[in-house]
């Protein structure tokens, strides 16, 4: 089973909302097509900042066939409080040619139970068996997926062929050293904004799935291009990568709280694209204070990344 959509910077599309609260699929894949052709690798559609529990079924179903269509390497959140929904979106993603999928675990019923999850897993990935897929571990589903668990299921589902952490340091640490340290064939995928330099310098991941890079592409991709080297013993990048890591913590740690989506649309706002201005549930906004908050750190950060840019040993390894 091929693994290398599971490799390179990939970032995780949010959902654009029309006025009347539909989705937006015409600029979901213009915005897929920009972000590749920048140099991401691949899309994820529909995880946590693709708004999966406020769309439909069929309305994720059309975005993933619209993206697919379109010739975009995609990557399907299979993310439903029930099994059911899950391992039909896992199915409808392989028939329309997806590429891979992201196995977010069971929700609510029976969640932080092993073996309901080792059930639900064995589902979703029996559902689509052509497709490469990684597990998805976050802390705010409830469930934190360990190597035990993640070994048994692989030895019946060969298409389990990485995983996605998105639990910060140390449970990045962890996948590192008990899951997918056992081969190169098993893909580590950094899953946080925030860990992106530990993912790649510290724990040897193979590629970064990114929410912040849906506003800032090209930064994003410099410091991807740098951690690389880093990867490789290069000291000039290793240093770069910390810095520019450093100085991008602020706009990313909103990619580990509630109101992701709503910093990164508004983000996306600020940089005139006007489609992001809207969500799904009527009420949904961020606060005055939180808009003033990130809009002068995002001015903070154009201007540290104009003036650092400009090292000519910083231009060397931009994407």
């Amino acid at each position: 089973m091929k693994s290398d959509i599971f490799t390179g910077t990939v970032p995780a599309l949010m959902t654009p909302c029309k006025a009347d609260r539909t989705p937006d699929f015409d600029t979901l894949v213009a915005k897929a097509k920009e972000l590749v052709g920048l140099g991401m690798s691949a899309v994820v559609y529909c995880g946590s900042m693709g708004d999966w529990p406020l769309l439909t079924t069929e309305q994720r179903m059309e975005g993933v066939e619209r993206l697919v269509k379109a010739g975009i390497k995609v990557v399907v959140g299979t993310g439903a409080v029930n099994t059911a929904t899950s391992a039909a979106i896992a199915a409808h993603a392989q028939k329309v040619g997806a590429h891979g999928l992201m196995v977010i675990p069971r929700l609510l019923s029976r969640g932080t139970v092993v073996a309901a999850q080792r059930l639900h897993f064995k589902a979703v990935l029996a559902a689509a068996p052509k497709l490469p897929a990684v597990i998805y571990n976050s802390p705010y589903y409830g469930y934190s997926t360990k190597a035990d668990l993640f070994f048994q299921i692989r030895a019946e589902h060969p298409n389990l062929v990485g995983f996605k952490e998105f639990g910060g340091y140390d449970d990045l640490s962890y996948a590192a050293n008990a899951i997918t340290g056992a081969s190169p064939d098993l893909k580590l995928m950094i899953g946080v904004d925030t860990a992106v330099y530990h993912g790649y310098v510290n724990c040897n991941a193979d590629g970064a799935i990114t929410g912040i890079g849906n506003v800032l592409p090209r930064e994003v991709l410099h410091l991807v291009s740098l951690c690389k080297a880093a990867q490789k013993g290069d000291a000039e990048a290793r240093r770069l990568a910390f810095d520019l890591d450093s100085a991008m913590q602020v706009l990313s740690e909103v990619d580990a709280g509630p109101d992701l989506v709503l910093f990164f649309k508004h983000m996306m706002v600020l940089r005139g694209e006007a489609a992001y201005t809207h969500h799904f549930t009527e009420g949904d906004e961020l606060s005055a204070s939180q808009k003033g908050f990130i809009e002068a750190q995002l001015k903070m950060f154009d201007a540290w990344y104009a003036d650092w840019a400009k090292q000519p040993e910083a231009r060397k390894y931009a994407a």
